[in-house]
């Protein structure tokens, strides 16, 4: 099969790979896989838990043709976990200690013609929605499972606060989608791009503003950051009202920015926030299926081939698009 190699970094190799092992996994056509900014992150050499050679690519959804499932339009959970141990009983399986996750080792990831994966991982497609739109349930559902997370710890309702997203990429703007459908009256978004900026504003009833030559939002109840540099926490440390609370799921720097004296003095809550749990999953797919998280129509489609380009494209900050999504 065809696949797209990372072997260095900032180096992508188009070229003939081995086709995936099933060893009772359902085989997947590959139709549609998303650029996650965690692939950014292996293709720039800084992840050393994905080292060269690796396919990478985790947000997918394809066609099941052998396997079980045969047939079937599916997109896929790429965590793959254990189902036994404590957490997975208790629904934090995005926390099981033996968690894989398609793009890193052992199992490789779907910019690739085929993909195997478990079938409790996937989760049909209902007819009328295209397979584009379905590849976005894995981001969307990183900020389902956040405002979820959010809820337990805020004094009110989602839909009673206000709220600051930090990041308009699809993480961001999948988390700005899922606080609107909850109800958030006020939902600002920061993004330094100024041509995503008018993307993302057509996405929704958002407030989006350049974080670097607009005031921001100040003593909101609800601070997600999606980016996770230095400067985004400094961002929320500083927007977040008293007793308010911080979800941070950005990977962007391991340090810096918090300031954990306000924090303290202000009781406020910061929740690290990993991926999803397999309900979280199923439910965003079920409202992006019923269309609660709006058109959808805002990623960019390029070929698989042309892969190598659209990262270096997303480096230099020339691609607008909150997503791209390339096509075997």
């Amino acid at each position: 099969m065809k696949a797209l190699v990372y072997t260095g970094p900032e180096t992508l190799d188009y070229r003939e790979a081995p086709a995936p092992e099933l060893g009772g996994d359902a085989l997947i056509r590959v139709a549609h896989v998303g650029i996650c900014g965690s692939d950014m992150h292996a293709w720039g050499g800084h992840d050393e838990r994905r080292p060269a050679p690796l396919i990478l690519g985790h947000e997918v959804a394809g066609t099941v043709v052998e396997g079980p499932g045969a047939g079937a339009r599916v997109t896929v959970n790429p965590l793959v976990t254990c189902g036994a141990c404590e957490d997975c009983r208790s629904g934090r399986d995005n926390l099981c200690g033996s968690r894989q996750i398609i793009s890193m080792p052992p199992r490789e990831g779907a910019f690739a013609e085929m993909l195997a994966m478990p079938a409790g991982n996937l989760v049909p497609i209902p007819d009328g929605v295209p397979t584009e739109k379905a590849a976005l349930t894995e981001p969307l559902a990183c900020g389902w499972h956040a405002v979820r997370l959010a809820q337990h710890a805020l004094a009110r309702p989602v839909g009673e606060v206000r709220c600051l997203v930090i990041g308009g990429g699809a993480v961001g703007l999948g988390a700005a989608l899922v606080l609107g459908a909850r109800g958030a009256p006020e939902i600002h978004i920061a993004e330094t791009n100024p041509a995503r900026r008018t993307i993302v504003s057509r996405a929704g009833e958002f407030r989006v503003f350049d974080p670097e030559a607009e005031s921001s939002p100040e003593a909101v109840d609800l601070v997600i950051d999606a980016a996770g540099f230095e400067s985004t926490r400094a961002l929320a440390s500083a927007a977040v009202r008293p007793g308010g609370a911080i979800l941070h799921i950005g990977l962007g720097s391991a340090a810096g920015g918090l300031d954990i004296r306000r924090m303290t003095l202000q009781e406020i809550t910061f929740i690290g926030t990993y991926t999803y749990n397999a309900a979280d999953f199923r439910d965003t797919a079920s409202a992006m299926f019923a269309g609660q998280l709006g058109a959808l129509d805002w990623p960019e489609i390029r070929p698989l081939a042309e892969g190598a380009r659209a990262f270096a494209d997303i480096r230099a900050g020339r691609a607008a698009a909150p997503k791209i999504i390339l096509v075997p």
